[in-house]
């Protein structure tokens, strides 16, 4: 009883430690070399899970054009400013920024795909857009350097988490035919990130000095890197596959999306520094926010 839930929890906590586990590679991990890292591992992961379940099996031609255009918005583009907007406002923000996905997939499907909105999702999105400027507030009382200074990362953090979500929402809509038509998830993952992977690897060899990383190479940092791949990608989507397989959609989508809520006691205890009371307020307006569109 309940195990659906516990499931979908645990997703949201493993996305959460992935998203503090990236935080502590900012400065010693360049962006491309981080997604590199990142895709790569979970392309052997999500692809050794598919063999093991048969779910090559059940993927089609066109199946693989819809996924890879879900990679190129989803993964290739939201998975580098995801990475760029935790460097840039930190694991909190950026999975308060994440919330909303859910209101971008809806209203996409409304624009593209004709589905409705009804009052209560309508009320979901003015939640989630509520708790995100709730959480978020304004620079604290700080001097007029400091508080410049945390404005500029704030807009810059916030433009790239904005790009994320809605990256993440249209790779959702462009994947759902493929996942509708019986894709299995892990291969669906599989494809998605070995198409990104592939990208990823490629750029290494463009001689552009943007898309180089000029920190020095640590085995320590690559564990991290595929270490929060592990728990982002592998464990946490495998996590929220399980979920899905025998739970409500909804009710597991909205557990899922409780990581800011989640990650809150995470950097409680990681900087001994308690969040204020609005982040705490804002984050919980997220996830209802959402719940009310999922359910």
């Amino acid at each position: 009883m309940f195990i659906s839930e516990f499931l979908a929890l645990g997703a949201a906590t493993c996305i959460a430690m992935s998203g503090m586990l990236i935080n502590e590679l900012n400065g010693r991990v360049g962006l491309f070399r981080l997604a590199r890292w990142q895709l790569l591992a979970a392309f052997g992961m999500t692809a050794s899970a598919a063999v093991v379940t048969g779910g090559w099996r059940s993927l089609e031609g066109w199946h693989v054009g819809a996924l890879a255009t879900s990679s190129l918005f989803g993964i290739m583009i939201a998975s580098t400013t995801y990475f760029a907007a935790i460097y840039a406002a930190g694991p909190r923000v950026t999975a308060l920024l994440f919330s909303l996905t859910s209101p971008f997939a809806l209203i996409l499907g409304y624009l593209v795909l004709g589905e409705t909105i009804d009052l209560q999702q309508a009320l979901g999105v003015v939640l989630v857009l509520a708790g995100i400027l709730l959480a978020i507030g304004l620079p604290g009382a700080a001097s007029a350097t400091e508080a410049t200074s945390r404005q500029r990362i704030s807009r810059t953090g916030i433009a790239l988490g904005l790009v994320t979500a809605l990256g993440q929402a249209l790779g959702s809509l462009c994947a759902r035919p493929a996942m509708a038509d019986g894709v299995e998830p892990f291969t669906a993952m599989a494809v998605r990130s070995g198409f990104a992977a592939v990208f990823f690897v490629v750029l290494a060899f463009v001689p552009l000095r943007p898309l180089r990383s000029s920190e020095a190479f640590s085995w320590k940092a690559l564990g991290l890197g595929v270490t929060a791949s592990f728990f982002g990608t592998g464990l946490g989507m495998s996590l929220l596959m399980a979920a899905l397989a025998g739970g409500n959609v909804g009710i597991v989508s909205t557990l899922s999306s409780m990581t800011p809520v989640v990650i809150l006691p995470m950097l409680w205890i990681r900087t001994g520094v308690a969040p204020r009371p609005s982040a705490w307020l804002g984050a919980g307006l997220a996830v209802v926010g959402t719940g009310l569109i999922s359910l």
